[in-house]
């Protein structure tokens, strides 16, 4: 099927399978002539033209040759066959093996260790590396100077005074005096 974005109409997607379908039948036809040539030439080379000698001693001649030819293959055939079985039974034997494996060790749970950088460094690294990491001896000192506003701000005092005297109009007049 053709995808969705396209708008083919029907007959023209009648046409474009039968054309499809006409190729493909073309391709098996010429692959099925390829094997049937390829089965020639591989009888050519390896089955030379039988020469048929019309007496008897010669005709048991070529069969105990065919004969022999026959055990000959058929013993290549036996062993190709118990070489395969052994690899299969093998490859069997061995993800048998994995799954055991995988069975007998069990992941440990990891547990949550607290470390310092130093401590994980030389676990690392190894105890013949010597690095330190103390990042706080590289900072600059500063000192916190404290401005006299700020701890007027803090330094309020006992609150309830501090609402008393600011209760009424006269302690909304003493607000915006003390600003000015």
């Amino acid at each position: 099927p053709l995808s969705p974005s396209f708008n083919v109409s029907s007959s023209r997607k009648h046409t474009l399978r039968s054309c499809m379908l006409a190729v493909a039948k073309d391709l098996l036809e010429a692959e099925a002539l390829e094997k049937v040539k390829e089965r020639e030439r591989y009888m050519e080379e390896n089955c030379p033209p039988l020469e048929m000698s019309h007496s008897k001693d010669d005709l048991v001649d070529l069969c105990t040759k065919m004969y022999d030819k026959i055990n000959v293959i058929d013993e290549e055939r036996y062993n190709l066959e118990y070489k395969a079985v052994m690899v299969c039974n093998e490859v069997i034997d061995l993800n048998i093996k994995i799954v055991d494996m995988r069975g007998k060790f069990k992941k440990p749970a990891l547990k949550k260790v607290r470390m310092s950088a130093d401590a994980m460094l030389q676990a690392l690294l190894g105890s013949k590396h010597k690095v330190t990491m103390d990042l706080r001896s590289n900072l600059k000192q500063v000192k916190k100077d404290e401005k006299k506003e700020d701890k007027d701000l803090r330094d309020v005092g006992d609150w309830r005074k501090n609402i008393d005297d600011k209760a009424g109009m006269d302690g909304r007049k003493k607000m915006f005096q003390g600003d000015s």
